[in-house]
């Protein structure tokens, strides 16, 4: 065998060498485990829906939203909401706003709540002989307490700003069901 293809031979077996030794040290390299977030682990999505209709009256409402839980007792979240009401031949009413939401759950069965809502208020009256538009903002600060099972919570909530000559809401504490799954 000639020494030319004697250092060639040896050079293909070092490089052979090398290459497989390479790759055998990155195999044993360990990456970290996914760097993706659990953001959306601990959040939860609900809201409400509601539907009334017989005798010339309709009232249909949709009000998503989601809360952000910080740990099992503190959750933040949003909401938005709308509804539309009709009294056939007397009134009409559009309700479309925002909500922001704090809970705090000092056990597992209670629920407290401070809420913040505003919405916008678009009324017709059609009375005879003049009929009439009314449209305002309203602003409601509510305070609640509720008993939560799973993800189901039922109570109440006080309107803090509640003003019975400008308000949407006829009364200032109101009864609710949340729900988040």
């Amino acid at each position: 065998m000639c020494k030319k293809s004697l250092k060639i031979e040896i050079r293909i077996m070092l490089l052979f060498l090398i290459l497989l030794a390479n790759s055998r040290l990155v195999a044993q390299v360990s990456y970290p485990e996914s760097t993706k977030s659990d953001f959306w682990n601990h959040v939860q999505f609900g809201g409400g829906f509601g539907v009334s209709a017989g005798s010339g009256y309709t009232d249909f409402t949709l009000a998503p939203s989601a809360i952000y839980n910080f740990n099992e007792k503190i959750a933040l979240g949003a909401g938005l909401q709308g509804s539309y009401i009709s009294a056939k031949n007397q009134y009409t009413s559009t309700i479309y706003g925002a909500n922001v939401i704090g809970l705090f759950n000092p056990i597992e069965e209670i629920q407290l709540s401070l809420e913040l809502e505003e919405v916008l208020v678009n009324s017709t009256f059609n009375a005879i002989p003049n009929s009439f538009s009314n449209s305002f903002w309203n602003t409601g600060l509510f305070v609640g307490a509720g008993y939560r099972t799973g993800s189901v919570t039922i109570g109440a909530r006080y309107n803090l700003l509640f003003n019975k000559d400008k308000n949407v809401y006829s009364d200032a504490l109101m009864p609710f069901v949340r729900i988040y799954f």
